[in-house]
């Protein structure tokens, strides 16, 4: 938990210092909000285990005012009240598909997108179901601040085929749920979104 608190801490450091690098007018702010930025990386290096030269080439300094990275999902249930999921071949576990919001695109397109991308399968989406702040739910720590936005959507077309960079996709059971990728999606979440569906919830879940 301690661990958790620092990293927080070690984000917030690093957003502020991003934000003054932004608006500094003066030559000597500037170089100190510069120095306090490589020292939120160096803690943050010490945290997350990951070298202080990938942080900094990962972490480039912000032109603008630094916000909340957004990753967007899909749910998807079949006529038997299955789940859609992803494998990742990243660590091998399973999740809802979804990833990153791209520039240029709306969230729908995004989740329909990520979906067709790493299922096969085409959908629409029907409507948003849970914006989530990955800070108030017990995923593993990570440096970003992250958004999380799950849309409910529906099947159109297509078969189940894995995405060149997925390991697998199949509907699961609620009750027989896959080994999952907590840091993309936490079983409490999925029998939240699961429970809004078949209670037909038309609230939109937040924080």
């Amino acid at each position: 938990m301690k661990e958790y608190q620092n990293l927080e801490l070690i984000k917030r450091i690093k957003a502020l210092a991003d934000t003054g690098l932004v608006y500094a007018k003066d030559d000597y702010d500037k170089e100190r909000y510069e120095e306090l930025r490589g020292i939120s990386l160096e803690l943050l290096s010490n945290v997350s285990d990951q070298p202080l030269t990938m942080l900094n080439d990962f972490f480039m300094p912000e032109r603008d005012y630094p916000t909340a990275k957004v990753d967007v999902r899909g749910f998807v249930m079949n006529d038997k009240n299955e789940i859609l999921m992803a494998k990742e071949q990243i660590d091998g576990h399973w999740t809802i598909p979804g990833g990153w919001a791209d520039v240029g695109y709306t969230p729908s397109e995004v989740v329909t997108k990520e979906i067709e991308e790493e299922t096969g399968l085409s959908c629409s989406v029907v409507r948003l179901l849970a914006i989530y702040d990955k800070r108030m739910h017990p995923h593993p720590p990570q440096p970003f601040y992250v958004y999380k936005l799950v849309f409910l959507c529906k099947v159109e077309n297509g078969g189940l085929k894995p995405g060149f960079d997925m390991a697998g996709a199949a509907f699961y059971r609620i009750d027989d749920l896959p080994e999952l990728s907590k840091d993309r999606i936490l079983e409490s979440q999925i029998n939240q979104l699961y429970n809004m569906v078949i209670e037909n919830d038309k609230n939109v879940h937040f924080d």
